[in-house]
């Protein structure tokens, strides 16, 4: 956990409608909200630990454990979901043994669930580290997969800046 001070310092009020924005900024800077981190929050706001995770686990926005280094979103928007989204979502729980909303034991992958990324057009879509991959099937998940697990994240941010 990095020192929270920068961040809290921003309200010195310490009001609590400021906590969603502590929350965004934490997660930001971390990449999620550690335990730690809430109990420094409900310190410096006087609010109760279990009323912030109350208020953080409300927002889908939020996440309580670090993203993989390869963070998959799988779209369940409407196209998506007509053309199997839902059957993509299904085989890439079963292939990386985590249900979404989790990241792998291994710290290599990391599953969200979107309502919609805004790609209808590449349905069924999955983002991975920004990366789009179109008209994926249960078939195809296992050769992306692959294709990361052979690929270290510097190389990948490489591949799409030479693209």
């Amino acid at each position: 956990m990095q020192n929270l001070k920068p961040i809290l310092e921003q309200y010195p009020d310490g009001k609590r409608e400021y906590l969603i924005p502590i929350l965004q900024e934490i997660q930001e800077s971390e990449g999620y909200l550690s335990q730690k981190s809430v109990i420094e929050v409900g310190k410096y706001l006087n609010i109760p630990t279990s009323k912030i995770f109350g208020v953080a686990t409300f927002y889908n926005q939020f996440r309580f454990e670090p993203q993989g280094k390869y963070h998959i979103q799988v779209c369940r928007g409407t196209a998506c979901h007509v053309l199997g989204s839902s059957t993509v979502l299904h085989e890439m729980e079963r292939i990386l043994k985590i249900k979404a909303g989790s990241t792998s034991r291994d710290g290599m992958f990391s599953l969200e669930v979107v309502a919609c990324i805004g790609a209808c057009g590449l349905a069924p879509v999955i983002n991975i580290n920004g990366e789009f991959h179109a008209k994926v099937t249960a078939a195809s998940i296992q050769q992306i997969l692959d294709q990361y697990k052979n690929t270290s994240p510097v190389d990948s941010e490489e591949n799409q800046s030479n693209s």
